[in-house]
């Protein structure tokens, strides 16, 4: 993960967030509390897509191949070691994302039963 990369991206996204909010403020000068609200929640689900994104490629979890066989992870249906079938990209919900995120990680097929899974998670 290249810190200062990921750190130059969301300095720029949060900056033009910023600015968007500001000119929509001004063009909303009355604006509600709630619409207020609403339109932050709005901001900062971009915020949260970028950062998920981002780090979620990061994780040990993300590839199925460098952890040795037998840590890698099991199959909730039989509780097989999963084996990597290479990279697959995603449209993944978390539980408080309100649209997906798109994440590139390992798929994993469990050799016993043949599940397929993208760990981690769902």
């Amino acid at each position: 993960m290249d810190k200062q990369r990921l750190l130059a991206g969301w300095e720029t996204l949060g900056a033009a967030v910023a600015e968007e909010l500001a000119d929509w403020r001004a063009v909303h000068p009355r604006a509600t509390l709630a619409e207020i609200e609403q339109v932050v929640l709005a901001a900062m689900e971009r915020l949260q897509a970028r950062y998920l994104t981002d780090l979620a490629p990061a994780s040990a979890a993300a590839d199925l191949t460098a952890p040795p066989r037998g840590e890698r992870p099991r199959c909730p249906e039989c509780g097989g070691g999963l084996e990597p079938r290479g990279q697959q990209e995603r449209e993944v919900f978390s539980p408080r994302q309100a649209a997906a995120v798109r994440l590139r990680r390992s798929y994993g097929v469990c050799p016993t039963c043949a599940v397929g899974l993208f760990p981690p998670g769902r």
